[in-house]
């Protein structure tokens, strides 16, 4: 006992310890600061485009399709690998640690691309997230800190990115227990003890790192009055996950095949597909008074802070989730860099919003959170980090249990019509992509 003690406390003093540790706790703390940054940023970007369509509600029809062609263009020319959500990168390096495409996914240029081009395409009017973008820069922090520390191979191949990308989601989120479930959920698909240990330490470090910059304690989505009401719960458990599930799988499998289906062209005809997609969310932008345009977070947290009080009103319209969904879908088919979780809770709060009007007016709020937990599910197929995430963001620990069964039966649904998890699809189809680029 006595030598298995002298044996722990030699090593906790050994420098090659102490330089593991200090690039995961310190790369951590570094996915914390650049992972706020970019919040803040976004947030400028997005409030950019608000300007612009208050003083002229027609000026995305030029201003969108601008910034899309040169958001694509910037893009393939100075940080090919960066597009899309991020996710997809992380996932590609995950399969092939330590490979030369790892290495160029998870560069410290990618992370600069990443959050210059989400934050220019942002500017133009792009229904995108954060989050995803926040996964890829996190992981390829950790990543590029390994390497040029020289850790070892156990630590360096995977361990890094993992506890980056857990980080990524906890630092944009504020939700350290997400960042932990979404890492092994979502990007690990198993429980690796050897690393279980630095995840947590990255992820609470990030998430504590994104509080102070931001200088407050805050719920990504503030506070909801919902709570149990047995007598209708269950009914909106059912319908919130299986039209959730529904809606969330079917723009999952339209963003799979469209992004195989358009991937042909991208090389020669990438201007006019920009050019279209960038007219398509100018459109959507009209029509719903720029609602769906940006992140989804503004919309959002009205829609989730304001459900059933009648001093309150956040009233998009019942056609809100679908201009939201098809703006997204519009932005991301043009491979510029940006997220879906945002935009996709943005679309879920909306749907729940349409859903409550079947039920009494004091469930209202609970439809709207089970509405949102049902569509992000159904995009994502990662039930647990879908209600984790939801129940940290709005601090509500009252419907856990209508939340996971919500979830779950969203999942579920959504695997009827997306069999493939999105982010699996996504990321071979960029491999797909890239192949492209190197042939010609």
């Amino acid at each position: 006992m006595r030598q298995h003690v002298r044996r722990l406390k030699f090593r906790f003093f050994q420098p090659r310890a102490w330089r593991t540790n200090l690039v995961f706790w310190g790369g951590a703390i570094l996915v914390g600061v650049v992972a706020a940054v970019f919040a803040l940023m976004a947030d400028q970007g997005d409030q950019m485009f608000r300007r612009i369509v208050a003083y002229n509600q027609y000026l995305p029809l030029v201003v969108t399709p601008a910034g899309f062609i040169l958001t694509v263009y910037l893009t393939r020319k100075i940080f090919s690998g960066a597009e899309g959500s991020g996710i997809p990168q992380t996932l590609i390096a995950l399969a092939d640690p330590g490979s030369s495409l790892s290495n160029r996914l998870l560069s410290m240029r990618m992370v600069v691309g990443k959050v210059l081009m989400a934050v220019l395409a942002l500017c133009s009017g792009a229904s995108l997230g954060r989050e995803g973008p926040t996964v890829h820069l996190g992981a390829a922090i950790l990543h590029s800190l390994g390497k040029y520390a020289h850790l070892p191979a156990s630590y360096y191949e995977r361990g890094l990115i993992l506890t980056g990308g857990g980080a990524g989601i906890a630092a944009a989120f504020n939700t350290p227990l997400a960042g932990i479930i979404f890492a092994i959920e979502e990007m690990a698909r198993s429980y690796d003890r050897r690393n279980s240990g630095m995840m947590l330490v990255g992820v609470v470090l990030a998430g504590m790192t994104a509080i102070v910059v931001h200088q407050n304690n805050y719920s990504y989505y503030g506070t909801t009055p919902a709570t149990l009401d047995f007598s209708w719960v269950w009914l909106g458990v059912i319908v919130c996950g299986v039209v959730g599930g529904l809606s969330g799988g079917l723009f999952s499998q339209i963003l799979i095949l469209g992004s195989k289906k358009l991937r042909p062209y991208m090389q020669t005809h990438w201007i006019l597909i920009a050019l279209v997609c960038g007219l398509s969310v100018a459109i959507l932008s009209i029509l719903s008074g720029g609602a769906a345009n940006g992140t989804g977070y503004l919309e959002a947290k009205q829609i989730v802070s304001c459900a059933g009080l009648e001093t309150c009103s956040a009233d998009f319209g019942l056609m809100y989730p679908l201009y939201k969904v098809l703006a997204t879908a519009a932005t991301y088919l043009t491979t510029i860099p940006g997220g879906l979780f945002a935009p996709s809770l943005a679309s879920g709060a909306g749907l729940g919003a349409d859903l409550a009007l079947l039920f009494p007016v004091e469930m209202a709020s609970t439809i709207v959170i089970l509405g949102m937990i049902g569509y992000f599910t159904g995009v994502v197929q990662t039930p647990i980090t879908a209600f984790v995430i939801v129940m940290e963001m709005t601090d509500n620990q009252e419907l856990v249990l209508a939340m996971m069964a919500t979830a779950l039966i969203a999942s579920g649904t959504s695997k009827l019509i997306c069999k493939k998890p999105i982010y699996e699809a996504l990321a071979e189809n960029l491999l797909a992509m890239m192949s492209d680029k190197q042939s010609r």
